[in-house]
Parts: structure tokens; C-alpha cells; sequence
């Protein structure tokens, strides 16, 4: 949702997938960037759909973002309470197993044992189960009603942030000064703003509209 809103609203647009070779090209070490290679920034920028990578290597960053991410989002959504474990489908967890660990360990395991020279390859048993626990993750997870109503409040929360911080440029933090004077006030604030932790975002957003207590004296 915050891709969407930046989207929108940043001249060119914004995919994160591009500012993510954006990061260690120009942003990392005080903007000198990363001396890292051509196929490694490949990887970097096809880790998500669409492109595949031109290496072997870049392709198993796009299966290893995939594993990494419904996992941890899977014990982020019982935090939440969106998610009970019991409701994950018995065979998946009989075949890939009960918990974070154990499921990144299966799956990592099968790519080692199955891939060749030439193809990456999970056991078939083993991709049947992952395929289903990312759909389950669509169905009940990603567009479940709770987090769908959450993600509606997006769009303001990213717009307020970044208005405020293009009205007042000199409140961004010192390391994005040669963006601002290189590329420009959007650019750097697109920069800061894309770098939020989620609760990172919250909290500047509350600070700039909640009012707060006065202190007594």
C-alpha cells in the first residue's frame, strides 16, 4: 500500500524493486554506494515478478525473498490475531513443518537437494505445499478484511509525510542532503520516506497531526 501511495505521487513513479538498486547503488555509505556487481544488482532488481535475473544466483534471491517473507508474515498475522495457527491446512504443515524455522529449513533443503546447474527446483511434494501456503496467505492473510481495512489508511498517512516533509526539507536527515542537492527535495523525501520502518511511519505521522499534552508546570 505504501508502494501504491509513493507511486502516485513521486515524478516518475516508484517501484520498490528499483529503489532497492537504488539503495546500494547511490544511498549506501553516505551516498557513494556499494562496489557491488553488475549480475548482483540484476538480482536485486528482479527479486520480485515480472524479469527474471541473468544469473542463477540473482534468480534464488526472488525464491528466497518469497520464503523469507510469507513466513515472517505468517507470525506477524498471529500477532496480529489475523491468523490462528491451527487454521494453516494440516498437509502443508505436515509437509513443510509447524514453525518459522522448520518451514525455511525445509523448503531451503529441498532447493539445495533438487536444483541443477541450470534450474532451480524444489521437491514436487515440497513446491505443491508452499504453492498452496501462498495462496492460503492471499486468501486469508493478504486480502483478509482486517488488514484490508488497515491498509485503506495508507495512502493518507504517506501523503501527509511526504507534504510535510517537501514543505520543510531541512528536517530530513543529514545523510540525504547530497540527494536533496543532487536530484532535488522529492527525490530525497521519496528516499527517507521509502526507508520507514512501518512503525517508524507511525510514529512521525502521529507526531506531525496528534496534538499533544501540555506539560505542567
Amino acid at each position: 500500500a505504501g508502494e501504491r501511495a509513493l507511486n502516485g505521487m513521486i515524478p516518475g513513479g516508484f517501484r520498490h524493486y528499483e529503489q532497492s538498486v537504488r539503495v546500494v547503488e547511490k544511498l549506501e555509505k553516505d551516498g557513494k554506494g556499494l562496489n557491488l556487481t553488475k549480475e548482483v544488482r540484476d538480482g536485486i532488481l528482479c527479486h520480485t515478478r515480472g524479469k527474471e535475473a541473468s544469473t542463477l544466483e540473482g534468480r534464488i534471491v526472488k525464491i528466497s525473498d518469497r520464503i523469507a517473507y510469507i513466513n515472517h508474515d505468517i507470525d506477524d498475522a498471529q500477532r496480529a490475531g489475523v491468523l490462528l495457527a491451527e487454521e494453516i491446512p494440516w498437509h502443508v504443515v505436515e509437509a513443510l513443518g509447524d514453525r518459522r524455522s522448520a518451514r525455511i529449513n525445509t523448503l531451503v533443503c529441498s532447493i539445495v537437494e533438487h536444483s541443477t546447474p541450470t534450474q532451480l527446483k524444489m521437491a514436487s511434494d515440497v513446491q505443491q505445499a508452499f504453492d498452496e501456503l501462498y495462496r492460503f496467505m492471499y486468501d486469508n492473510v493478504y486480502n483478509n478484511p482486517v488488514a484490508k481495512s488497515e491498509e485503506s489508511k495508507v495512502p493518507g498517512l504517506v501523503e501527509a509525510l511526504y507534504r510535510h516533509y517537501l514543505a520543510a526539507p531541512d528536517k530530513l536527515p543529514d545523510e540525504l542532503r547530497i540527494v536533496r542537492e543532487r536530484e532535488g527535495p522529492e527525490r530525497a523525501v521519496c528516499d527517507y520516506i521509502a526507508g520507514m520502518s512501518d512503525r517508524f511511519a507511525v510514529q512521525e505521522f502521529e507526531a506531525l497531526t496528534v496534538p499533544q499534552s501540555w506539560a505542567r508546570y
